[in-house]
């Protein structure tokens, strides 16, 4: 983040707090009392449920891309899984991502890898950024959609019932890593996509702007790390363009496809 960026902007302290408060909590996995290698399969499933279901591809290739089509049914489960992620509610995410594809690496982007690494990994969500105003333009296929609505507004209710289950299935270990470590732990992963993958990797593809394709990031995002891909076809349902770039989202969506679930699949053209 640069110097100029954060005199331009106020400082958002309830997104600050949320985030130190989640990561101080987080730690409290490691004490002795709270690890259990029951509760670090807690963590791997919820991370896979709200990480790669719920963000990678609900909220990313179905809803912001629209890289495919499912039932309503099955795109609200898709929804509510993002949502127990706590990355913002489901229109926020959803609008700002659509704005960061419209204006790539420059000024408009809400995360521009221009303006250094931290401040495209975490950085922008700490300030009141302009682009939160233009939301509502980008997500008019949504907004007054109720569930994405209920989703928006109770994000945090919903994690705290998810706690409170959590809690009496196998007590405090079981709260500390199945939520505040996964919801770090898932938070980073997802936010290497916005740093990382602009700033490490190969280009395969001319996109007009710094998109990298990282293999490490694809690693841990479940196939997202595939951005340079991604970039230069935004509406393809498949980031893992070549053999080698092992995408697990897309085999999800080819298991959709096999079930009947996912219809009009859009794909990358191929040579």
């Amino acid at each position: 983040m640069t110097v100029a960026t954060s005199q331009k902007l106020s400082l958002d302290w309830t997104t600050v707090i949320y985030f130190s408060l989640i990561h101080i909590v987080a730690l409290l996995a490691f004490l002795p009392g709270n690890f259990s290698w029951q509760a670090v399969g807690v963590f791997l499933l919820f991370h896979w449920i709200t990480g790669g279901v719920g963000i990678t591809l609900g909220f990313h290739r179905l809803v912001s891309h629209r890289s495919f089509d499912v039932p309503k049914w099955v795109e609200y489960i898709l929804i509510f899984c993002g949502t127990l992620a706590c990355q913002g509610g489901p229109l926020d995410w959803i609008g700002l991502h659509r704005i960061h594809h419209k204006h790539s690496d420059t000024t408009p982007d809400p995360h521009d890898s221009n303006k250094g690494f931290w401040w495209s990994h975490i950085g922008w969500m700490l300030f009141e950024i302009p682009a939160r105003a233009d939301i509502d333009r980008y997500i008019k296929d949504i907004k007054d959609d109720p569930f994405y609505n209920f989703c928006q507004n109770y994000m945090i209710p919903i994690q705290v019932v998810v706690g409170l289950l959590l809690f009496a299935w196998g007590g405090w270990s079981f709260v500390t890593w199945g939520i505040f470590m996964r919801l770090a732990v898932v938070f980073h992963c997802t936010w290497f996509v916005n740093s990382a993958t602009h700033k490490f990797g190969y280009q395969s593809h001319e996109s007009n702007d710094k998109s990298r394709n990282c293999w490490w990031v694809a690693l841990v995002t479940y196939g997202e790390g595939w951005h340079n891909n991604h970039h230069a076809y935004q509406y393809s349902a498949r980031h893992g363009l070549n053999w080698w770039e092992v995408d697990m989202t897309w085999m999800t969506i080819r298991l959709l496809q096999i079930l009947g679930l996912a219809k009009n699949i859009k794909l990358a053209p191929t040579d």
